[in-house]
């Protein structure tokens, strides 16, 4: 529940402080019980926020027949004379809700142990490795364990869910924090997208802990980020909300994510082979049931494993040991938790040893991924014919069919082009399109709109001695077709399905 509410002038009066308010009209003494975007989502005393490209004024009045008090919009619209409600008129609405966010939840983030996680690929898989150290301590302590928000899942002790966004809206974010607090939770990890700091949704909120992983270009295009250089600054900006950053000194651009990362309080850095990290690591090694390295600080020299295939996790977990250590998580917990460590649909291999064929599902979806993906396949399967099973999202990142079509056709025996979250664009146009850059490498390709199909034909076609990638959706049960998100099986429990595993 939340321990202190806010009357109408208090808002307004915050708003002000930060260049945001344009005018204010009307009562500003009534307290404030409840926040939403959503005309469906309101309660007596609501505050409503006119957000959106699809927003439409019907959505107003329906909030203050439901018991809206205050509105808060870039715009004044008309209510009937005896609405009695108050209009607060902002110059930037995403912004706003990010303020708003923070006084009617009281900064609750401030009660967690809260660490954000950026960069272009790994966010997830480095995610979920901090959560499991954080378990395996909390565990020993007799504590709950911790919350997570991701692009797989929400947990947050109330809610645990597959998730929509990277990093959800700002008053759904806000609410997770309090249901972790109001369950005991201390410690909450989080990724926080390109999206999110840009638009504000984690505006206010400082992070205990803010990880740089990485930087490539993704998420161009005319919905996203028009270009690298709006996309690599929005991820900087995570560095002016963290008390200590954490940043990865391999990735591109070293020298002016330092920079940015100075505006931190503190300062950690890790790399795979810099021993001018303060997490050092190094021999990283394929085993026959994942893969392990061995990492230096100035309070320990150790070897770790993971239990999840694909040599660049490596560099997820190296993260991980970074950020729990400053933490102050003990290192036998970081041992432990990086051994049992599991990621949802990331690396997932299931094998026909009568065929010697592995069928490996991941999330890969962009360039960086897709690179690290075949090179670390190449590495631990050698000898190994390739083919992948993959798509791109339809109105967004359009830069990726380009980019992954050149990368399949030049690491694949054999492509298999489907849906992937197609949208409002046509899948046939985003499969040809694909096609187009895989052919350039001369390499042989079919196009199979039906998942379920292309993912039986690239299992049966493989033959022995081979491996097949299956790409981009992991274990989501939802395809995004016209505006509406249609349940479908999981490529998972395609590939269960297929090499009858279950």
């Amino acid at each position: 529940m939340i321990t202190k509410l806010h009357n109408v002038s208090e808002y307004t009066e915050l708003l002000k402080q930060q260049g945001l308010l344009v005018s204010v009209s009307g009562d500003t003494d009534a307290l404030v019980g409840h926040i939403s975007y959503n005309s469906m989502d309101i309660k007596d005393n609501s505050l409503f926020v006119c957000k959106g490209a699809h927003f439409s004024e019907k959505y107003l009045h329906d909030a203050v027949k439901k018991g809206s008090i205050v509105y808060v919009s870039e715009k004044e619209y008309e209510l009937p004379e005896n609405s009695e409600v108050t209009a607060v008129i902002v110059n930037d609405i995403r912004s706003a809700m990010g303020y708003i966010a923070n006084l009617f939840y009281n900064n609750i983030w401030d009660s967690l142990h809260l660490t954000g996680i950026t960069g272009t690929k790994g966010k997830s898989s480095t995610a979920y490795f901090v959560k499991y150290i954080l378990d395996d301590y909390l565990r020993a302590c007799g504590k709950p364990r911790s919350a997570i928000i991701s692009g797989i899942d929400n947990y947050d002790g109330v809610i645990n869910e597959e998730s929509h966004l990277t990093t959800p809206e700002t008053f759904e974010l806000h609410q997770h924090f309090l249901n972790a607090v109001n369950s005991g939770i201390e410690y909450l990890t989080m990724e926080v997208s390109s999206q999110a700091l840009k638009y504000g949704r984690t505006l206010g909120v400082m992070y205990e802990i803010g990880c740089f992983l990485n930087i490539g270009e993704d998420h161009i295009s005319g919905i996203e980020h028009p270009d690298f250089n709006d996309y690599f600054h929005s991820k900087l900006k995570l560095f002016s909300q963290c008390r200590t950053a954490v940043v990865n000194l391999n990735t591109d651009c070293e020298k002016e994510v330092m920079k940015a990362a100075s505006a931190a309080p503190a300062v950690v850095t890790f790399g795979i082979d810099r021993p001018d990290a303060d997490i050092y690591g190094y021999d990283v090694k394929a085993e026959p049931v994942g893969i392990s390295f061995k990492a230096r600080c100035d309070s320990f020299d150790e070897e770790f494993r993971l239990s999840m295939k694909g040599l660049f996790n490596a560099d997820n977990a190296l993260a991980a040991v970074a950020i729990a250590r400053s933490l102050n998580i003990p290192v036998e917990h970081i041992k432990s938790g990086l051994k049992k460590a599991r990621v949802s649909g990331r690396m997932e291999v299931y094998t026909d040893a009568s065929k010697n064929l592995d069928v490996i599902v991941d999330y890969a979806h962009n360039k960086m991924s897709f690179e690290t993906l075949f090179q670390s396949t190449r590495k631990e399967y050698p000898g190994r014919k390739i083919s992948i099973v993959f798509g791109c999202p339809g109105k967004k990142a359009l830069g990726r069919r380009k980019e992954l079509g050149e990368i399949a056709g030049r690491y694949s025996d054999h492509v298999f082009i489907t849906e992937e979250d197609g949208g409002e664009e046509s899948v046939t146009k985003i499969c040809r399109e694909i096609a187009q850059h895989v052919k350039e490498q001369h390499c042989s390709y079919d196009i199979i709109e039906d998942r379920r199909e292309a993912i039986k034909r690239a299992i049966d076609e493989a033959g022995e001695n081979a491996v097949v990638l299956i790409t981009g959706k992991g274990r989501e049960t939802r395809q995004k077709r016209g505006t509406q998100y249609i349940d479908t099986p999981s490529d998972v429990e395609y590939v269960e399905e297929f090499l009858n595993t279950k």
